[in-house]
């Protein structure tokens, strides 16, 4: 059976110079790596019956000098029905991070959302384009630097969104 505390122990046996810390939130074990190793420290907890990715994801915190941007992974061991969470972080100025697509299919259409919306450039990736966005964006809008809506749309009628003169002088 499958426990935060042996798989701390088979991971820090291992890559003990690479992990930065551990938490455990709602008794799921969280491990802040360095973002260079993530491909080892994944294929590892792969090959521990880690494999399938539960979810792909990124976060800006726009204070954090050199680490800006923070690359979350959900492993998950369906015979142990146990998850694991690994997090790292990268500077927005090269927010570099190896592709998991050669271990997890999956990852491939999570890096290309996590680029899209963030930018963080999955190396190696095979096909790292946009996937919601239009093409022409050259920004990345859920970084925390830009507003919340594109100031430059002419298509947006503010009646519709809360903002016109009726609802003003309703309230």
């Amino acid at each position: 059976m499958i426990t935060n505390d042996n798989i701390k122990e088979k991971l820090n046996s291992k890559f003990q110079e690479q992990i930065l810390s551990w938490t455990e939130n709602h008794s799921v074990l969280s491990a802040e790596i360095l973002p260079e190793y993530n491909l080892k420290i994944v294929k590892f907890l792969f090959d521990e019956g880690f494999q399938f990715l539960t979810d792909l994801t990124a976060i800006h915190f726009p204070n954090q000098k050199d680490k800006e941007l923070r690359v979350t992974y959900l492993l998950y061991n369906m015979k142990e029905n146990f998850h694991i969470r690994l997090n790292l972080s990268v500077p927005v100025s090269k927010p570099d991070v190896f592709t998991l697509t050669k271990i997890f299919a999956t990852s491939n259409w999570l890096e290309r959302e996590c680029y899209d919306f963030y930018g963080v450039n999955f190396v190696g990736h095979p096909n790292l384009i946009r996937v919601m966005n239009v093409d022409e964006m050259d920004y990345h809008p859920l970084r925390k630097e830009f507003p919340l809506e594109d100031q430059r749309r002419t298509d947006k009628d503010d009646d519709m969104f809360g903002r016109g003169a009726y609802f003003v002088h309703q309230n």
